[in-house]
């Protein structure tokens, strides 16, 4: 007589998908993975990471040193959020978490935070290296699809070099970025599919972007001239200053670029969602820009003011305000030689005025595909505590997709990587993981 087996229990690992290879889906999988879970990662791609590749080639600026309390303010109304991702990853958790990849890092002049390669390639190849090791599959050419309308929100559909593929998963983490640089991937494809399902969203706009001045001189744009000869050149040494209404004066010395159409660059970037913002409201924003910084009205005046003897009109404006190359271009947009000539003899304090509060209207925002960032996207009252889209159960949302922005300078890739350990610590938590 035989007697019957006691029934083992299998135990079926649970699954979570992650859709979009960048710094927050990476950021997701690597916290998921360390909680045991089994984590699928899909990218449209034929490599993940191609934006974040594409960012470290100008030195890939991790993070900032600067205190938290300043950092924070980097992120405007989103702060409160951002704070909390950051309690999860800290600033100098992120330099800690790429030492223990073998990637040391320094803080620059200006407190900004870089690998000492200064390459986003090794940290790339280290932090894959390491995940593959845990157990991370990844499935590089698979298109999200999202879902048809009786499926369940975690019951995906993805479009691969191998026809139609569906998967099911316990949980689902959506890190697709948002619309600048589609052709990395972030094309902003997933809006419809969202909001189909009812989840809000704010239009995704140009954030960290360039603007265009007027089409013709008369209007305030660039000469045929100046566009051909400057487009590409670093305007060095120069103060911004701009009023908007909305808060304190934006007022911040830098460099940016001039564009055959406008301009671009760090500076601009730090105030760009404000000047874009303005462009909505008004149709134009102008920005004042201090040609001379660290020289008072009164100083810059009596420099101006001594007589040129016999050195040229170019050589005076440089000794005597170091305006020359494309800061001396910006004035013959305005004034012929002899006009100059003639401010200088007359009135040079006024000279100096100008000089220290140079107009310059912006009256279009460059397009969004252009932009190194977004702002817009799944808004965060859509969410709950956990990163969880209410409307969707199981589904969570991670980085630029995110109705938020920051300005370069590390604000940016520090805060997706620090949403990608929050989805994922909401997905635990939803699961019922023991960590």
């Amino acid at each position: 007589m035989m007697t019957s087996q006691p029934k083992v229990a299998t135990k079926v690992a649970t699954k979570v998908a992650i859709i979009g290879g960048g710094p927050a889906g990476l950021m997701t999988a690597e916290r998921l993975l360390q909680a045991g879970l089994q984590v699928d990662l899909y990218d449209a791609m034929p490599s993940v990471g191609r934006k974040f590749l594409l960012a470290g080639k100008g030195g890939l600026n991790l993070t900032h040193s600067e205190p938290i309390d300043s950092f924070l303010t980097r992120y405007g109304v989103s702060a409160p959020e951002i704070s909390r991702w950051l309690e999860g990853l800290s600033p100098q958790a992120l330099r800690d978490w790429a030492h223990a990849l073998g990637i040391e890092t320094f803080v620059g002049s200006s407190g900004r935070v870089f690998p000492v390669e200064m390459k986003a390639a090794p940290l790339l190849r280290a932090w894959l290296h390491r995940l593959r090791s845990q157990g991370l599959h990844l499935h590089a050419r698979h298109r999200w699809q999202g879902w048809t309308e009786d499926d369940a929100p975690t019951r995906l559909h993805f479009a691969s070099p191998g026809g139609q593929v569906s998967v099911q998963t316990d949980a689902v983490v959506l890190a697709l970025g948002g619309a600048s640089w589609p052709q990395l991937g972030s094309d902003g494809a997933w809006v419809p599919w969202l909001t189909a399902r009812g989840v809000p969203i704010a239009p995704l706009q140009a954030a960290n972007c360039g603007f265009d001045v007027a089409a013709d001189l008369a209007a305030g744009g660039w000469s045929p001239y100046f566009a051909e000869r400057f487009a590409g050149a670093p305007m060095k040494s120069v103060r911004l200053h701009f009023r908007d209404g909305c808060g304190p004066d934006f007022d911040r010395q830098g460099e940016f670029v001039i564009t055959a159409t406008g301009i671009e660059g760090s500076l601009i970037y730090a105030a760009a969602s404000r000047i874009r913002d303005a462009i909505g409201r008004h149709g134009e924003a102008t920005v004042q820009l201090d040609l001379a910084p660290g020289r008072s009205l009164e100083a810059l005046g009596a420099s101006l003011a001594r007589s040129r003897e016999a050195r040229s009109m170019p050589r005076h404006l440089k000794q005597a305000a170091g305006v020359e190359g494309v800061k001396a271009a910006l004035l013959r947009e305005r004034y012929s030689a002899a006009q100059l000539a003639d401010l200088l003899s007359n009135d040079p304090l006024q000279f100096a005025a100008e000089l220290k509060s140079w107009p310059l209207k912006l009256v279009a925002v460059r397009p969004v595909a252009e932009a190194i960032s977004t702002s817009g996207g799944v808004r965060f009252a859509a969410l709950d505590e956990r990163a969880m889209i209410r409307r969707l159960p199981g589904v969570f949302c991670a980085g630029e997709m995110l109705d938020w922005e920051a300005p370069t300078g590390g604000y940016l890739l520090s805060a997706c990587f620090a949403s990608g350990i929050a989805a994922a610590e909401g997905v635990i938590s939803h699961l019922g993981c023991a960590t």
